[in-house]
């Protein structure tokens, strides 16, 4: 699942921060890495939702991010933006009604078998796939990205433009 991660995290983060000046890449990136990592640990032998569907994982992240850039505030508004992508891939994965995996180790250090939420709902991907696909599509139109000046500037630093924001 990339379109409903990416689309619905780039809409939801413009409707609640209105920053132009916001790296929205990161966004998306930040979006889809608990997918990616708890991936790659499968292809490892790491079975299952974690750690990266925890939430101990996005506060690690984003802690991590604030002691590593003290002083330095633009290189911190930058990589917030991949741990709020963190936080939007659990609310938009429905990580929080895995109880085990979600509040990891707070409930204990067994998760038990569990699979990728997004695996556990089968058929129902192809609707949010298409869902986040107008998302995207809107994330298009409001960012008037098929201006290519404003295509070169997003593609380059993730930024849209200030008029927007009105």
């Amino acid at each position: 699942m990339i379109l409903w991660f990416a689309g619905m995290a780039l809409v939801g983060v413009w409707v609640v921060f209105r920053d132009p000046a916001l790296d929205h890449r990161l966004v998306v990136a930040g979006a889809l890495l608990p997918d990616v990592v708890d991936g790659l640990l499968d292809l490892v032998g790491v079975t299952g939702p974690w750690p990266a569907h925890t939430l101990l994982a996005s506060v690690g992240l984003l802690t991590v991010v604030m002691l590593a850039t003290r002083g330095r505030r633009l290189r911190r508004r930058q990589l917030l933006a991949l741990a709020i992508g963190t936080f939007l891939h659990l609310v938009l994965d429905g990580a929080w009604a895995h109880t085990e995996v979600f509040w990891w180790p707070l409930l204990g250090v067994d998760v038990g078998a569990q699979v990728l939420p997004s695996a556990a709902r089968g058929t129902a991907n192809a609707a949010l796939e298409l869902v986040g696909a107008g998302a995207l599509i809107w994330v298009w139109r409001r960012f008037r990205l098929g201006e290519g000046p404003r295509r070169k500037v997003f593609l380059r630093t993730g930024r849209v433009g200030r008029d927007l924001v009105a």
